[in-house]
């Protein structure tokens, strides 16, 4: 593994359990944000039923980080348009 993914790993890891120890919920921009997608994307893909699993909170969308964890391992290697 090269120094530079080693980093990233590292960094996704630290989100994550820094997530975890504050509410497992992440708001679209946070969620994003964690998939290292754009807005857009993660917008255009819950349109479009491709993205991950959320949650609907009165009028707030919620995405647990153990939903994008899943989806990202069942998506690896898949190109999205952006």
């Amino acid at each position: 593994m090269h120094g530079r993914d080693t980093m990233e790993n590292s960094d996704q890891i630290d989100r994550a359990q820094r997530a975890k120890r504050g509410s497992p919920f992440l708001n679209t921009p946070q969620a994003a944000n964690y998939l290292g997608i754009s807005i857009r994307l993660l917008l255009r893909l819950r349109r479009g039923g491709g993205g991950p699993i959320y949650r609907r909170h009165c009028r707030f969308i919620q995405y647990h980080i153990d939903d994008l964890d899943a989806w990202s391992e069942a998506n690896s290697g898949r190109a999205f348009r952006r």
